[in-house]
């Protein structure tokens, strides 16, 4: 029995909010997950993109907020979004030395996407969250 079931059966609810059906992050219209495993002998890690919405996401920002509970984690973008409140690309997971190499390839990647950051409009804000993997 996962955690979330536990909290339901004794009667616990997490916000005032009601769950979706499948009680995921996808069930909020819109949302989309992703993911890519690499596991090749000792290399066990990935790559998690969180897609707040289908459009175009730089330039159809969404609210935002961060709050960290240890100071141990690894992100970059967090403080523009407490600064400014919004989100301007998908939030990506990776493990604790990729976060790096996974937030100049979210860069890229919206770069592909709108030529016009850093020409006619200001810089993109990529957030790249760690997921300490050194125990796989």
């Amino acid at each position: 029995m996962g955690i979330e079931a536990k909290w339901k059966s004794r009667g616990i609810r997490v916000g005032k909010l009601p769950c979706g059906p499948l009680d995921k992050i996808s069930d909020v219209p819109g949302v989309t997950v992703g993911h890519c495993t690499l596991a090749d002998g000792e290399v066990q890690t990935g790559v998690t993109a969180l897609l707040p919405h289908q459009g175009d996401i730089f330039h159809d920002k969404v609210m935002a907020a961060s709050h960290v509970i240890n100071g141990f984690g690894k992100t970059t973008g967090l403080v523009q979004i407490d600064e400014l409140g919004t989100l301007e690309t998908p939030i990506l997971f990776t493990n604790t030395l990729s976060v790096g190499t996974v937030e100049t390839a979210l860069v890229k990647y919206m770069l592909d996407k709108n030529p016009d950051i850093c020409e006619t409009t200001g810089s993109v804000n990529p957030v790249v969250c760690e997921c300490n993997d050194s125990g796989l």
